[in-house]
């Protein structure tokens, strides 16, 4: 609890501070003169401040944002001799420019955390997928357990490798969020025997963009081999002479593909009632054994009766480190925050036209369990969630809603087109419409997360 919270704070902090130095740089750069520079909101904690005349740098009590304060005469008199140093003296372009800096610093610190998570590498699971759910549309398609998925296409043209399980869902979410088929070139988990199959994405109803997507369409999770570990001691796998390590060939004369399908075929013993019995061959080291094993029949929390052997079924899915050279690293950087920025978008967009449910919303809660979850998995593991955060920030901020910096480049287009500002009394409304959307987002977000938490969603 106590990481997750720190690892928040510091993502909040890092992001604060590079948006608004965003602003504050390029105000600067204009000639603008920028009275305060704050981290947070209400009691001052700390300042400092080189002279009267200089910027107030200030860390205040509530961390959740920040501001930058310039001169400008809406918000108080200026002195004549300041008076081209105020905000709303300036050009169009550098109030644009000046508004503008906050989100693209986001951005830009996105590029620069997902290239050093690129340049520093992580280990993730092999794209070597377990065997997909009966009637699919992966089965459909053709993909069995332990196929290496190695290439992807949208066209069947042009191919991208994939390095991981994490570039499949993403080539995966990309082609359902888009309704195109998906063409994935595949071989054994020794890289043998190459084929093609194409997951028709595009004549399928997979529902929501979201954590389930993968079950959906069938992939329930990668390959892990069909081993028996962690036997527990008087259960059935026990009672059936079972030792950690064991792999499993077949069960009642059916060849065992993985883990996945090992579990289902245990599961689904409860069909056949009590005492049902399971002729299972083993190989233990050299020798091949054949033992009886007579699942226990438990039922869920569901209400559902499943069959159980009190032993963990499978192996640690095969891992592979994914590192990219220096010019590599930046343009996959720059690919992945393009991505990410578009793919934003269009989820916000399919919540407002009802086709995303709002429970995609997050907010500070699942950010600090994700961010302590991240540190503990590493450094380029919280590089790459930052960036994600960043990415998230720097798009929501360009959103045309009054009280974010996308409202005001909107005033601003307005400005340019018509050729006179937009009056004092829209701008009153238009602020108070925003404020009342951006509570109803926060509130919306916040009890996504209490949701989350007590297992409602």
């Amino acid at each position: 609890m106590i990481s997750a919270a720190l690892a928040f704070l510091l993502t909040i902090a890092v992001l604060i501070v590079v948006h608004e130095y965003g602003h504050y740089r390029v105000a600067v750069a204009c000639g603008v003169k920028v009275l305060r520079f704050s981290v947070g909101f209400g009691r001052v904690v700390w300042r400092r401040q080189r002279t009267p005349d200089s910027t107030e740098f200030v860390v205040a009590a509530l961390p959740f944002g920040g501001y930058v304060r310039m001169l400008d005469e809406r918000e108080g008199p200026v002195a004549a001799p300041e008076l081209d140093r105020a905000f709303n003296r300036q050009s169009l372009a550098k109030r644009t420019a000046i508004v503008a800096a906050g989100p693209i610093a986001n951005l830009l610190l996105a590029v620069l955390l997902y290239a050093a998570a690129n340049w520093i590498g992580v280990d993730e699971v092999r794209s070597v997928i377990g065997t997909p759910v009966g009637a699919s549309i992966a089965e459909r398609a053709g993909l069995r357990g332990g196929d290496w998925v190695q290439q992807q296409s949208d066209d069947g043209e042009t191919w991208e490798d994939l390095r991981s399980m994490t570039d499949l869902r993403w080539a995966i979410t990309q082609a359902a969020l888009h309704h195109q088929p998906l063409h994935l070139r595949v071989t054994d988990a020794a890289g043998h025997a190459p084929r093609e199959v194409v997951l028709d994405l595009d004549r399928a109803d997979v529902g929501e963009i979201d954590a389930q997507l993968m079950q959906r369409i069938g992939l329930s999770g990668p390959f892990n081999p069909p081993l028996v570990d962690r036997v527990n001691p008087g259960g059935a796998a026990a009672e059936a002479g079972l030792h950690a390590g064991d792999l499993v060939l077949s069960v009642d004369g059916v060849p065992v593909t993985d883990g996945a399908k090992l579990r289902e075929m245990i599961r689904a013993t409860a069909n056949a009632g009590r005492g049902a019995t399971m002729h299972w061959r083993i190989e233990r080291g050299a020798q091949l054994l054949d033992v009886v094993v007579r699942p226990a029949i438990v039922e869920t929390e569901d209400g559902r009766r499943i069959g159980r052997i009190d032993a963990y079924i499978g192996g640690p899915p095969e891992m592979v480190t994914v590192r990219y050279g220096l010019v590599d690293g930046v343009t996959e950087a720059v690919t992945r925050t393009w991505e990410m920025s578009a793919l934003t978008l269009r989820m916000i967009g399919r919540m407002l036209i009802g086709e995303a449910s709002l429970k995609n919303l997050s907010g500070p809660l699942t950010i600090a369990d994700y961010a302590g979850q991240s540190v503990q998995l590493g450094v380029a593991y919280y590089l790459g969630f930052l960036a994600l955060v960043s990415v998230s920030l720097g798009v929501l901020n360009l959103l045309p809603l009054p009280m974010l910096d996308g409202g005001h480049l909107m005033y601003y287009l307005f400005e340019a087109v018509t050729g006179r500002p937009v009056s004092v009394a829209w701008l009153e409304r238009l602020q108070r419409g925003g404020v009342a959307v951006l509570l109803l987002m926060m509130s919306l977000a916040l009890y996504n997360d209490v949701a989350r938490l007590l297992g409602l969603h």
